[in-house]
């Protein structure tokens, strides 16, 4: 999934990239280190005790200003993900955007309503028009996760961020999955696979 990550952040012009992973994971830390010795790969080595915190250790990383970010359970075809990079980075810096899909292929779907020119309405309940797809471009003020109250997940956040009054906006990926479970990767790679044909 990593490599998947890493070939979607140099198909958008990304050289040098922040990756969290878990204190037991250093054998991907050599994988990445030997298959992609090309990029400029910084490491955090941590455990976290969830994925707002592995969030807010990557997004203190790096230069000022806005930042994309992906999780590494997101997969979308490179084309894809380097479309939505240049919408992002089209909107005012000002703003943070969210890859969103009408594919749901998550477990527990994390909706959001798109009103006019792409805003996002709401975030979270029952139902609405897309999901999140797990890539961001976030403007500076959401990168200081520190000044949100204490909050267990990512989504939480997510749904802060918004309601503290941050534009944000939703850029349509139409296909993502969310890998997570053994049917996902043959989803993925059934995408893939499509993706190819096409090309």
């Amino acid at each position: 999934l990593i490599g998947a990550v890493l070939r979607n952040f140099t198909a958008a012009g990304v050289t040098a990239i922040t990756v969290i992973v878990n204190e037991s994971e250093q054998d991907c830390v050599d994988w990445v280190r030997g298959r992609y010795p090309a990029l400029d790969v910084d490491f955090i080595v941590k455990t976290t005790a969830s994925s707002l915190e592995s969030f807010r250790e990557v997004t203190a990383r790096g230069p000022a200003g806005p930042m994309l970010v992906s999780t590494v359970d997101a997969w979308c075809a490179p084309e894809d993900f380097a479309r939505f990079a240049r919408q992002a980075a089209a909107r005012s810096d000002e703003a943070t955007v969210l890859a969103v899909t009408p594919l749901v292929a998550d477990e527990k779907p994390l909706w959001v309503s798109l009103g006019a020119g792409g805003r996002v309405a709401a975030i979270g309940g029952a139902a609405g028009s897309h999901v999140t797809a797990g890539v961001y471009r976030l403007s500076a003020r959401a990168r200081r996760v520190a000044e949100a109250p204490p909050l267990p997940r990512l989504r939480d956040y997510l749904r802060w961020l918004h309601a503290s009054g941050e534009p944000i906006y939703g850029e349509i990926i139409e296909t993502v999955v969310d890998v997570d479970r053994g049917e996902d990767v043959a989803a993925a790679e059934a995408v893939a696979r499509a993706g190819s044909r096409r090309a």
